[in-house]
C-alpha cells in the first residue's frame, strides 16, 4: 500500500512539473522531500542504484537525487525501471570539472562544460527526471581569482543553450549557491538570482543549500527573501555534513523562512561520508572525517527531522 501511495504521488508531481514552464516546484501545497543518492551509494551499478532507490523509498522520501558527474555512467532505462518499481521519482545534479567549465575564459574549456551539461540533461531525461541542478555554472573547486567578464559571458551563453535543451525535454535547470571555496560565480542567493535574470529563461531557478548558506549568507531568512520566487530547490545539510540538528546550522530559521514564503518546491537532504563516497569526490568535498556510517539510520533520522519541522 505504501508503495502504491508513493507511486500516485509521483504521478501527480511529475504531471505538474511537465505542464509548468516557469517553476520546478511540485503542484501540491507541501514540498516534495528527497534524499541525495550519495547517502546510500557511491556509484551507479544496478546494485548501487537499487540500494539508493530502495533506501530512499523505505525511508519514505518522495524522490532521490542522482549525481551525474559522469552522465555516461548512469543507465537511464535501468534507473527508470527501478524508480517505477519503488514508487518514487528522481532529480539529478552535478558540478562541472576543471577541464569542462562554462565559466572559463578558454572557449574550448567552456565548450566542454556545455557538452557535459548537455549529456547530463539527456541522461536525466532518459530516466524521467524533470530537474537538473547543482553547480551547473562552474567547476566545483577553489578558484584563485575572481570571475572575469569573459568567463561570465561564456557562462551565461552556455546556460542559455542548456536551458533551451532542458525546456525541450520538459525540464528545469537549477543554479546551486555554494561557498567561496567551491566557486567564484554564485556564493549567495542574490548572486544566483542575478544570474537567473541574465540567462533570461523561465525554466532556470535558484537552488539553495543550508550548508553553504551557513557560510555565506547574512541569515537564512534573507537568503530565502533574496531568492524570492526564483527559489525552486533546497538542500538541507548540517554544518559538519552529519546528522541534522547536531550542528550549528540555523535549520529552524530556514524552515520558518520557507514556511513564511509558502515555499512548495523541492527539499533534499544531503550528507557525505567516506563510508559511501569515493575518495576522489570526498577529497573534492573536503570530507576529512566521517560523521556517520549507517546510511539507513541517517536517512530515516533526516526524514523525521524534516517532517517534524517542515513537511
Amino acid at each position: 500500500m505504501a508503495a502504491a501511495l508513493r507511486a500516485c504521488r509521483r504521478i501527480v508531481v511529475l504531471a505538474s512539473s511537465s505542464s509548468s514552464s516557469s517553476q520546478s516546484s511540485p503542484p501540491s501545497q507541501s514540498a516534495a522531500v528527497g534524499v541525495h543518492a550519495l547517502v546510500f551509494s557511491g556509484s551507479w551499478s544496478r546494485d548501487d542504484a537499487l540500494k539508493a532507490i530502495a533506501g530512499a523509498a523505505k525511508a519514505n522520501y518522495d524522490f532521490v537525487e542522482i549525481p551525474l558527474l559522469s552522465p555516461e555512467a548512469v543507465d537511464g532505462p535501468m534507473t527508470k525501471d527501478l524508480l517505477e518499481e519503488h514508487g518514487i521519482f528522481a532529480t539529478a545534479s552535478l558540478g562541472l570539472a576543471d577541464d569542462a567549465d562554462i565559466s572559463s575564459e578558454d572557449n574550448d574549456v567552456a565548450r566542454r562544460g556545455e557538452e557535459l551539461l548537455n549529456a547530463a540533461v539527456d541522461t536525466c531525461a532518459s530516466f524521467g527526471g524533470k530537474v537538473l541542478c547543482g553547480v551547473t555554472y562552474s567547476s566545483l573547486r577553489k578558484y584563485d581569482k575572481p570571475l572575469t567578464a569573459k568567463g561570465r559571458d561564456n557562462c551565461v551563453q552556455a546556460l542559455k543553450n542548456v536551458a533551451k535543451r532542458c525546456s525541450d525535454n520538459g525540464m528545469t535547470l537549477g543554479l546551486e549557491v555554494v561557498n567561496r571555496y567551491e566557486t567564484n560565480v554564485c556564493n549567495t542567493a542574490r548572486d544566483a538570482a542575478t544570474l537567473c535574470d541574465d540567462v533570461g529563461a523561465s525554466n532556470v531557478f535558484v537552488h539553495l543549500d543550508s550548508y553553504h548558506m551557513n557560510i555565506e549568507e547574512d541569515s537564512m531568512e534573507q537568503a530565502v527573501l533574496d531568492a524570492g520566487d526564483k527559489l525552486g530547490y533546497v538542500h538541507i545539510g548540517e554544518a559538519h555534513r552529519g546528522y541534522l540538528g547536531q550542528g550549528q546550522c540555523d535549520l529552524d530559521g530556514l524552515f520558518a523562512s520557507l514556511k513564511k514564503s509558502k515555499y512548495s518546491g523541492y527539499v533534499a537532504f544531503e550528507s557525505f561520508s567516506r563510508a559511501v563516497v569515493s575518495d576522489d569526490l570526498s577529497n573534492t568535498l573536503c570530507v576529512w572525517r566521517d560523521m556517520w556510517e549507517d546510511s539507513e539510520d541517517l536517512a530515516v533520522s533526516a526524514r523525521e527531522y524534516i517532517r517534524d519541522r517542515f513537511v
